[in-house]
């Protein structure tokens, strides 16, 4: 995803200013694309520029608010139906384990927990806005219905590394020997049971 098409995609659900777009930015995707201000602004010169959006109307101290145009609306379906997935992470949990071997068990062992937490709690975080999507507190057009797709990912997501962290916490995959390291001892095969004897 890029932030271009995140900038239009918030777009195509009605005009807004650079400023409610970096709040609504932050408050609906900063956990999935974080962007800071100065980025969401100067990509909104380059979408006004390509005429894919249009400054709606003026407001106090230069505020300008944005409407997406039509050029700018086929671009962002272009992208959901046509363009590719980056499918790549790019996640610090995941960069950190590859180096777990230069910590102490110790330091180790409270590192997955203080992991295992956060992700436990932004699940059941998550999990309660589904609820209350569910419930119909935010409405049920095709915006709300989306948002509550993209939720259930990020529920599963984070119950997953949750559920990783504390794996790892508790069967300690550094120790010698254990599941999946080079030293693991392999299970030895159950014995073969005794052909039936042919009856005479």
């Amino acid at each position: 995803m890029s932030l271009r098409h995140g900038l239009l995609g918030l777009l195509a659900e009605g005009p807004a200013s650079g400023y409610d777009l970096a709040r609504r930015f932050q408050e609906a995707l900063g956990t999935v694309w974080p962007a800071q201000h100065p980025r969401i602004y100067a990509e909104l010169s380059r979408l006004a520029e390509a005429g894919l959006i249009e400054v709606d109307s003026h407001g106090p101290r230069r505020r300008k608010a944005y409407r997406i145009t039509g050029e700018g609306l086929a671009e962002v379906r272009r992208w959901l139906a046509e363009g590719e997935v980056d499918h790549t992470f790019r996640m610090e949990t995941l960069l950190r384990a590859y180096f777990f071997w230069l910590m102490e068990p110790a330091e180790l062992r409270a590192h997955l927990e203080r992991e295992r937490a956060f992700y436990a709690e932004t699940a059941r975080t998550l999990r309660a806005y589904a609820r209350a999507k569910d419930r119909g507190e935010w409405g049920t057009g095709p915006q709300v219905r989306a948002m509550r797709v993209a939720l259930e990912a990020g529920i599963r997501i984070n119950e997953a590394l949750a559920s990783w962290a504390e794996w790892a916490r508790e069967t300690d995959p550094m120790a010698p020997g254990s599941p999946g390291s080079p030293g693991a001892a392999a299970s030895p095969a159950p014995a073969a049971a005794p052909p039936p004897e042919a009856e005479g």
